[in-house]
């Protein structure tokens, strides 16, 4: 942190209207000042001059100034309010030579004001990177040229602001500039002072390396006139006795440059800004205004920045008695009376340090602890939990760059962020100053795009407004390395021995991974071992693919996988049950992009993934001789059955994936899935042309050893034409597009066959034996009536039973 220097009162520097003096010209002429004498710090005994911004009368000199004595016992002016304004109008300044434009200004402020930068606050942020190039060209020819610094070593910047008439002050401790520099500089649109440095350094072989200057387009200064109808630069270079002060408009096609008169208006070295606003732009003009724009945009410049504030403290003061409650106080007696007091508090204005001059990315990763990471990720993102992890890294080589990353402990935007690549979330720093932090997947992939940090470059390409990444290949390679750098620091969560950690993770942004199987191919190595997935093994828990494929059985070829809307479904799923028989663990996909992402990685150690409910499966041990045998028995009923669906299914198969199912019907090898079928009909936008096209190879599996099958040969051996087979090979189907998964195109008559055969299986199973018919005599004899004396006959329910192809 920065703190204000201590010098001999002899040698104070006054600072008027933004401005700093020597003494000695104070004394020639009014100051418009206040003096702070602290006599309460033990072993101090300077002075401290602040500027109060007064307007016409003078504190100093004339013996009659007020004082308050603080609490610390520092003595405190009255207290004046800013009328900068009022001084500037009541003295208008001597004319100048007015110069013109090496540009058709016109036009080019026009491009600049409405076109280049997109938003108006950037303006501070260009010009206090203007201020600090100045101290850095200053510290930089200094070290060759002590004499330039003179008596005055401290680099700062100052801003002040007068909300009443809208004016914005700001005043460095540079270099300044001479007449022929602000001709050079501020005459020529985009000449920029700082790129010609840089070349200067850099054909010098004297020159270091290490050259941390900002500006290099030359139109910083310009973005002034976003907010500001006219703006004066006051400028004096240690290089000259003389100060001048520039003086232009906004739309204008020329300024003035003139000598600086006003003894009151000398600074003894550097620039100050004198903006005076638009109308619709005065907000800028308030402390509290200018305060947040400089945490946000230059909070990290190497120079202190101090904004003008108001502050106060509180005093106790006596408070006048009441003549009435003085006489009832007396007239109860001669008690010590005590004097009433109240708390007010005093206001006053004073210089405040806003920014921090070393950003916690430029310090050593292992002298910050912990704590302080997660502090700046706390103040900097405005979270208030801790992130699940960090990373601090340096690159260096062909593109250099500091980098902190984080992830965090709970997704801050919900699952919009999937579809919205612009959160925020990453801010760039260019050598300190803040540039954005509204990106488009330059820096970071969408699927990315929850983790937090800020990235900080020297060499970074921009536009020449700074806003907007220019495509390169440099920042195809900062992408690159920032991508790297983010999975190294989700792999060291999922390596953690708590594994809650990584399932907090994963319950956060395990879709945005998969997501990254979609989108990105060329991190599928990066990406894979990160999944986490339940099993028909571990139903209760996620499991990643490394611990699947160490569970492999021996002679295990691929990584099976069912997809379901839930984990009951996938588990009760028929095509499940010979895999179940010989222990081989599937993965359940129970997301709805889990089938997508699977298809997009296709292997992982070599292991290719296989869908169980597409055809073609291959579980390994074929008995070629029973499949032989099986094919020559049901190979007729098999084409029977092709025959009676039609064009419902592509083939009739014998199954190898079946144990306790009489059927299933499974997509094929190309087509959709069940599930992938139902996600795709759930699409508000979705084709319904394309859904007939990959929904159209399904295959009808049977189960050769199951008693409904082995009939139905039978059927097809005796009796191929009967209509009850074929009706039963009409709801088997119906049946096997549920259970397998699909959706029946007219679930009304399925119902209708389900209730026909219910009624045949269960008719007059329980229900009472018929009553005898007596026709009616008496008419106090019922219609009906049990025989007297008679016990009640129980009615024998035989089954039907189909011998060959009758029925019995």
């Amino acid at each position: 942190m920065h703190r204000l220097s201590r010098r001999p009162a002899v040698s104070s520097i006054l600072r008027a209207n933004g401005s700093r003096y020597r003494s000695a010209a104070a004394a020639q002429s009014p100051a418009s000042s206040f003096l702070l004498t602290n006599s309460g710090v033990e072993g101090d005994t300077s002075n401290k001059w602040y500027s109060v911004l007064t307007g016409g009368s003078s504190l100093s000199g004339t013996g009659s100034a007020l004082r308050i004595q603080l609490p610390n016992g520092m003595l405190l002016s009255k207290r004046y309010e800013s009328t900068a304004a009022e001084s500037d109008a009541s003295s208008p300044p001597p004319t100048g030579e007015k110069y013109e434009y090496q540009a058709e200004v016109s036009r080019l402020m026009d491009l600049i004001v409405n076109s280049l930068y997109s938003n108006k606050e950037v303006f501070l942020r260009e010009l206090i990177s203007n201020a600090s190039d100045a101290c850095d060209k200053l510290r930089f020819l200094s070290v060759t040229e002590p004499a330039l610094l003179k008596d005055n070593v401290d680099f700062d910047i100052r801003i002040q602001t007068d909300k009443d008439n809208g004016i914005v002050t700001i005043t460095d401790t540079g270099i300044g500039m001479t007449r022929q520099e602000l001709i050079d500089c501020l005459g020529t649109i985009a000449q920029s002072g700082t790129a010609k440095f840089l070349k200067a350094l850099k054909d010098s072989k004297d020159a270091g390396g290490d050259n941390n200057l900002i500006g290099q387009f030359g139109v910083g200064f310009y973005s002034a006139f976003l907010v500001a109808d006219r703006v004066v630069v006051s400028t004096k270079s240690p290089k000259s006795d003389k100060q001048y002060v520039w003086e232009g408009e906004a739309n204008a096609s020329s300024y003035t440059i003139r000598e600086e008169t006003e003894a009151d208006k000398v600074i003894p070295r550097g620039t100050r800004l004198t903006l005076y606003l638009k109308r619709d732009d005065k907000g800028f003009a308030h402390p509290e205004k200018i305060q947040k724009l400089v945490k946000n945009y230059s909070q990290f410049v190497s120079f202190p920045i101090y904004t003008w504030q108001e502050k106060g403290y509180t005093k106790e003061v006596e408070v006048d008695e009441d003549p009435a409650e003085a006489k009832k106080d007396g007239e109860e007696g001669s008690a010590e009376k005590k004097k009433k007091t109240k708390t007010v508090v005093e206001r006053y204005w004073d210089w405040e340090l806003t920014n921090e001059t070393q950003p916690i990315w430029l310090r050593n990763p292992k002298e910050v602890s912990t704590e302080l990471y997660n502090e700046f990720y706390k103040n900097t993102f405005n979270e208030y939990l801790e992130p699940l992890a960090s990373s601090h890294f340096t690159t260096e080589g062909e593109v250099e760059f500091r980098s902190i990353l984080y992830v965090p402990a709970v997704s801050s935007s919900g699952k919009d962020d999937m579809v919205n690549p612009k959160t925020k979330n990453i801010r760039l720093y260019v050598k300190r100053v803040f540039i954005s932090d509204d990106f488009d997947g330059e820096l970071f992939p969408r699927y990315l795009s929850f983790i937090k940090g800020v990235v900080d470059s020297n060499d970074l390409p921009l536009n020449v407004s700074r806003e907007i990444l220019q495509e390169s290949r440099i920042v195809r390679i900062m992408r690159k390395r920032l991508v790297r750098k983010a999975f190294d620091m989700i792999l060291g969560i999922s390596m953690s021995e708590n594994r809650e950690d990584y399932e907090k993770f994963w319950d956060n942004y395990g879709k945005y991974l998969k997501l990254g199987c979609i989108e990105d191919r060329e991190n599928h190595k990066r990406i894979a071992p990160l999944l986490r997935f339940f099993s028909s093994q571990s139903e209760d828990y996620i499991i990643g693919l490394d611990e699947y494929v160490e569970n492999m059985k021996p002679d295990q070829k691929d990584i099976y996988y069912i997809a379901s809307d839930s984990v009951t479904s996938a588990k009760n799923t028929p095509f499940l049950e010979r895999l179940m028989e010989k222990d081989l663990e599937v993965l359940f996909l129970v997301d709805p992009i889990d089938e997508v992402a699977i298809q997009n990685l296709k292997s992982y150690k070599e292991k290719n993934f296989v869908d169980i409910s597409k055809e073609d499966l291959d579980l390994g041990e074929k008995d070629e001789e029973k499949e032989k045998a099986m094919k020559q028995e049901f190979g007729q009923t098999c084409d029977w059955i092709k025959k009676r669906l039609g064009d419902k299914v592509a083939s009739v198969q014998i199954s190898n994936r079946l144990s306790t199912s009489p059927c299933v019907l499974v997509s094929g090898k190309f087509g959709w899935s069940a599930n992938m079928e139902r996600l795709m009909k759930s699409q508000t936008m979705g084709d319904t042309s394309s859904l007939e096209f990959m929904r159209g190879r399904r295959v009808f599996e049977i189960n050769p050893e199951h008693p409904i099958i082995r009939n139905l040969n039978a059927a097809c051996s005796g009796n191929p034409d009967d209509e009850d087979a074929l009706r039963a090979i009409d709801l088997l189907y119906d049946t096997a597009l549920v259970s397998s998964g699909f959706t029946p195109e007219n679930p009304a008559q399925l119902g209708s066959k389900i209730y026909e055969m219910m009624n045949m299986a269960i008719s007059g199973k329980w229900s009472a034996p018929a009553a005898e018919y007596v026709p009616q005599q008496d008419h106090q004899q019922p219609a009906f009536s049990q025989p007297q004396n008679q016990e009640p006959m129980e009615a024998e329910i035989v089954e039907p039973v189909e011998a060959g192809n009758h029925k019995q």
